[in-house]
């Protein structure tokens, strides 16, 4: 071989290593998830002006449609709350709203025993009523 095909031929090879690019080996690592503070931390974050413990009837939603009467039950609750609580719009928590939907659209409960807490802000949350 003369020695312009074997440079012909270096430089090729190095024409496609250039092209390709290596090949990172980098550590996988888990997908990190955003994790929701609980409950109790985000009440501990609120400065409480006014706290309430409530036990909502909810036998009128028992006479809606089978298939609405979850959503009349949240409803319900709200026009409670902004009724007691003298607030526009009371926000529900998250353990409440699971409450409500834990037998599905069609069974919600009976009763609901409740707390809402008013923040210096005047803004009503809604909390599940802890049973000692």
């Amino acid at each position: 071989m003369s020695e312009e095909e074997t440079t012909s031929e270096s430089k090729a090879e190095e024409v496609q290593e250039e092209k390709q690019p290596e090949p990172t080996v980098e550590a996988e690592e888990p997908a990190k998830v955003e994790e929701r503070p609980e409950a109790e931390e985000v009440e501990e974050e609120i400065e409480i002006v006014e706290e309430k413990f409530y036990t909502v009837n909810l036998r009128d939603v028992w006479t809606a449609p089978r298939k609405k009467r979850a959503t009349k039950a949240v409803r319900t609750l709200r026009d409670f709350v902004k009724r007691r609580m003298k607030v526009e719009d009371p926000k529900i928590s998250n353990e409440i709203n699971q409450e409500i939907w834990q037998r599905s659209i069609q069974k919600p409960p009976r009763k609901i025993m409740i707390r809402a807490v008013k923040d210096k802000e005047g803004q009503v949350i809604i909390f599940p009523a802890k049973s000692a």
